[in-house]
């Protein structure tokens, strides 16, 4: 990688060029993706703790109804996704990635502490600045993981499906240690958590930058890069590669809306009906949201590991061909979800001596499961996608447009979950999410030739 030092970056001498293919330091991956991975790995573990004690907060303690609860955390994730899009335009024309996720970080963890204090009228303000922080952040440390490889790469797709293992280490931990804080002690105690979590990953990255991503995430005027000004005329070729990331926008979009019931709809499954009990141990609700993070960091290797064989042997499935699997598997998992909403239905029908809590975990886990499994089609190769397809003037602010995908299925994904308030049949309920995903499957499977045509002068 090349060097730089800080008076270099200041005065701009420093440029923008991708690590040579020489650099292994991870796993045969350039050094910065471990920085990298520490480093989201700290913000998703503030993110999915936060994430994990929402909506039980909501219905535990302030008392609100399952639909105002689910509406509220579809906004607030909606909300999360869409402010990297402004964040990403900004990277790109103004700040550069490195300033600007620095700012999202600390304004990241000044929202948990808001959180963290015990008032309600902080509720709302800590919300958001999370939001906003993300804005800043989100975007850019997934462009600055595209930016350390060349084009053509083969190493790309299985290096973004390392990324995001860090991704899940911090999803992981989050629910155990915030969710265990917030339900055995207090919930500030877990928003606390989450607050010292990104202040973790911000210090890794501002003490580690320099060293290991030396010209990665600058002052776009300061990158050295000439080519492809964002004032030059956008050609046929661009045009058809904005239209095929579109087109992968639109179909995430619908994976995130079944998928997000993680954290409404499924969590307070898991806390009504969802035996609980381990010897004399209550496990928290919570805890269930540590399943989808530990089963990436199981299959997230074999995936990476797939990827790259295939990839060898000249028969590595197209991205679009992946997401229209991604979504068929996740559709496959709702399957199992209905089964236990019919469990459900006939608890509530006819409930036990103990209350309604005896449906088996293992619906719910096996759900989670073929929901990552199709995850892992979808998340880290769109990401890679981007970062591949997307024209070089325009890379943040489409990694943001991507987000914008997750957006729109995470706010879909509370008013769906809201519906639970009209379809009282946990069976039917879950069916709906089953259908959705199968559907867009088709669609997606029905696309793959169009996206190929697409994009045919990028790199493989």
């Amino acid at each position: 990688m090349t060097a730089t030092t800080p008076d270099a970056e200041e005065i701009g001498a420093a440029t923008d060029r991708p690590a040579p293919m020489h650099d292994v330091g991870l796993l045969g991956h350039p050094r910065g993706l471990a920085l990298l991975f520490v480093v989201e790995m700290w913000e998703r573990f503030s993110f999915y703790g936060m994430r994990a004690l929402l909506v039980l907060y909501m219905v535990h303690a302030l008392g609100w109804t399952d639909a105002r609860a689910d509406h509220l955390y579809g906004l607030y994730t909606g909300a999360v996704y869409l402010t990297p899009l402004f964040g990403g335009w900004l990277a790109d024309r103004l700040i550069g990635t490195r300033r600007s996720l620095v700012i999202g970080g600390l304004i990241i963890a000044a929202g948990h502490f808001v959180l963290a204090i015990p008032d309600p009228r902080s509720f709302y303000p800590g919300l958001v600045l999370v939001v906003i922080g993300t804005g800043f952040f989100k975007p850019n440390v997934s462009t600055m993981v595209g930016q350390l490889y060349r084009p053509g790469d083969a190493r790309r797709d299985a290096g973004f499906t390392i990324f995001y293992m860090g991704i899940n280490v911090g999803g992981f931990i989050a629910p155990l240690l915030c969710g265990l804080l917030a339900q055995r002690v207090g919930w500030h105690w877990g928003f606390g958590a989450a607050g010292v979590g990104m202040l973790c990953g911000l210090g890794a990255y501002l003490l580690l930058r320099d060293r290991y991503l030396a010209g990665i995430g600058l002052v776009p005027e300061r990158r050295g890069v000439a080519a492809d000004p964002v004032t030059a005329p956008v050609g046929r070729d661009e045009r058809q590669r904005v239209v095929a990331l579109l087109i992968v926008f639109f179909l995430s979009t619908f994976f995130w809306l079944s998928y997000e019931q993680a954290g409404s709809s499924l969590t307070l499954f898991a806390d009504r009906f969802t035996a609980a009990r381990v010897g004399g141990f209550t496990i928290p609700s919570s805890w269930y949201q540590s399943a989808q993070p530990l089963f990436v960091l199981v299959l997230a290797p074999i995936f990476a590991i797939l990827w790259q064989a295939l990839a060898a042997r000249g028969r590595e499935p197209s991205t679009a061909l992946k997401i229209a699997l991604g979504l068929a598997i996740l559709g496959a998992g709702y399957a199992f979800m209905v089964v236990g909403g019919h469990l459900a239905d006939g608890c509530r029908a006819a409930p036990p001596a103990g209350g309604c809590a005896v449906v088996s975990p293992f619906w719910l886990l096996t759900t989670y499961l073929f929901s990552v499994m199709g995850e892992l089609c979808i998340s880290p190769v769109g990401l890679s996608y981007v970062t591949k397809v997307a024209p070089t003037r325009y890379a943040s602010f489409l990694m943001g447009a991507f987000f914008l995908s997750l957006s729109a299925g995470n706010f879909l994904a509370g008013r769906a979950a809201g519906l639970t308030a009209t379809i009282t049949s946990q069976e039917r309920f879950f069916f709906v999410f089953l259908g959705i995903s199968l559907v867009a499957a088709a669609v997606g499977f029905a696309c793959v030739p169009l996206l190929k045509r697409l994009t045919r002068s990028v790199a493989a």
